[in-house]
């Protein structure tokens, strides 16, 4: 069952609160999928530029590239989540 399909959002009859626990639920899903796309961007982007020979195993080279790219990936939305956030609309 997914959390769209749950009957206690109508056990109140409150439209107000049936409305904000279905904004809560949209919120954490677009959340999710964002942290699901954000992990695939990094993996599939770090591993193209970090991992020259595939083997069952990173080399100590590709493992300390595999991180810096992260942290660099993480730093970069970071500041760009803060520049969007905190301008004045």
């Amino acid at each position: 069952m997914d959390s769209f399909s749950s009957s206690s959002t109508s056990s109140n009859g409150s439209s107000g609160q049936s409305t904000e626990v279905l904004m809560d639920q949209l919120k954490a899903q677009l959340a999710q999928a964002y942290a699901e796309e954000f992990l695939e961007t990094v993996r599939s982007k770090c591993f193209a530029k970090c991992i020259t020979k595939p083997g069952t195993s990173l080399s100590g080279s590709e493992s300390s590239c595999i991180s810096r790219c992260v942290d660099r990936y993480i730093e970069a939305t970071g500041i760009i989540s803060r520049a969007l956030f905190s301008s004045p609309r």
